[in-house]
């Protein structure tokens, strides 16, 4: 008697059923992109960079109140992250997303170059980065998801949208290897977004959050400058810029950047003035003295890329054993950055994330790099390989291919019923 199409994903089901059930207890986390212990041990140096010398360039006791933007030498660095002007960087803590959140908080109360936002709304390509989603939650701010294609993010929708709606005040962007698809922005997207202004009004800002402009893996990808084509559309006052090093040296005490235009940088000033009497200039000094120069930079980068791209590679290495020619997923193979993006088949990417939950190997959870956590072909699901070891990343999507192939089955089933 024949087997029926059905009666044959019963028993694959039922033997990739007994493959899961026979799996070992796991515990793998694939859920964040946090550099790793040996990343973490290459700026171990920082701890020496002071040694009785807390002077800055410039002669400035460190140790010292003041200095509200950061000293000349820290705003060097973020000016080799951000490529833009000495004179329009200020230094901030350790993380670039207190910058954001600050930046917000001044447009959202009291104006960013501008009038204070009123019902505003804003831009988010995606798939994207939750934690941008959740700052606009966080202010009440109505979110308009735009679709992220390989060159960046779907222009012609955001031109339209910026043209028909006054109330958006912003758009989201990670440029270079973006959270989490991997896409690299083109020279025309960035022209593009640059001349956005030209029609949105001074209170538009791009919040353009370069946070991998030297995380490459392989040959860098070129990335146009956002601040030159705004200078020459005359959008300065559009756009903030910000990086971090928060994956360059120790994610928990690094040094944050943002860039921005005269007036901007002002207001910015303006209210930090209320909150703090200065950063802290002594790890500015310690940064400026380790990455003294865009090669030392490039150097120490190299050297990440060599501890990540092995994991990296291993991700796409099995997704294409176990997954190739199967017709449930296609996955980014990134260049760079600390993702790997995944799009299942439709209504697939919650299953498989539960399943591989239970057997112990956690990923961010599905819908999250979508605007309010709602995917609505739930297909995308967010890999960051960087803090397992090879042999973890291996087994973990080892577990992945399998709980997806589940998933589809299941669904394949369901249809019958």
């Amino acid at each position: 008697m024949d087997v029926t199409p059905q009666q044959m994903m019963q028993q694959t089901l039922i033997a990739l059923t007994e493959q899961y059930q026979a799996l070992p207890a796991l515990n793998i986390d694939l859920t964040r992109g946090k550099p790793c212990s040996e990343q973490l041990a290459l700026s171990n140096s920082l701890d020496s960079m002071i040694a009785g010398n807390y002077s800055s360039q410039d002669g400035v006791d460190t140790r010292n109140y003041g200095g509200i933007d950061g000293l000349p030498e820290a705003k060097a660095l973020g000016q080799w992250l951000l490529d833009a002007p000495i004179d329009n960087i200020l230094v901030g803590g350790n993380s670039s997303l207190t910058l954001m959140s600050q930046a917000m908080l001044i447009a959202y109360q009291f104006g960013l170059g501008g009038e204070p936002w009123q019902n505003a709304k804003f831009i988010c390509p995606a798939p994207g980065y939750d934690r941008h989603f959740a700052l606009c939650e966080l202010f009440g701010i109505k979110m308009i998801p735009v679709a992220m294609n390989d060159d960046g993010p779907d222009m012609d929708a955001v031109e339209a949208l910026i043209g028909e709606d006054r109330s958006i005040k912003g758009i989201w962007c990670v440029p270079k290897y973006s959270n989490p698809t991997g896409a690299v922005y083109s020279d025309e997207v960035v022209e593009r977004i640059a001349k956005l202004g030209q029609k949105a009004g001074a209170e538009f800002k791009v919040f353009w959050d370069n946070a991998y402009s030297v995380h490459d893996l392989a040959e860098p990808a070129a990335l146009s400058s956002l601040w030159q084509q705004a200078e020459a559309h005359g959008t300065l006052d559009n756009i903030v810029m910000f990086a971090s090093t928060s994956k360059i040296t120790h994610a928990g005490s690094g040094l944050a950047f943002l860039a921005t235009s005269e007036r901007n940088l002002a207001d910015i000033k303006r209210f930090l003035g209320f909150i703090t009497i200065g950063p802290d200039k002594v790890n500015q000094i310690r940064h400026s003295r380790l990455l003294n120069s865009p090669e030392a930079l490039t150097r120490h980068m190299q050297a990440h890329a060599d501890i990540l791209r092995p994991k990296f590679e291993k991700v796409v290495e099995v997704l294409d054993r176990m997954l190739s020619g199967k017709g449930v997923a296609k996955w980014s193979n990134a260049n760079g950055g600390y993702f790997i993006s995944v799009d299942t088949a439709p209504g697939l990417a919650s299953r498989t994330v539960a399943l591989a939950g239970q057997a112990g190997v956690k990923f961010t959870p599905a819908g999250a790099t979508f605007p309010y956590g709602k995917d609505p072909q739930d297909s995308n699901i967010r890999i960051a390989p960087s803090m397992a070891s090879v042999d973890d990343v291996e087994q973990a999507m080892s577990v992945f291919c399998l709980c997806l192939k589940m998933a589809a089955l299941e669904q394949g089933l369901a249809k019958f019923n």
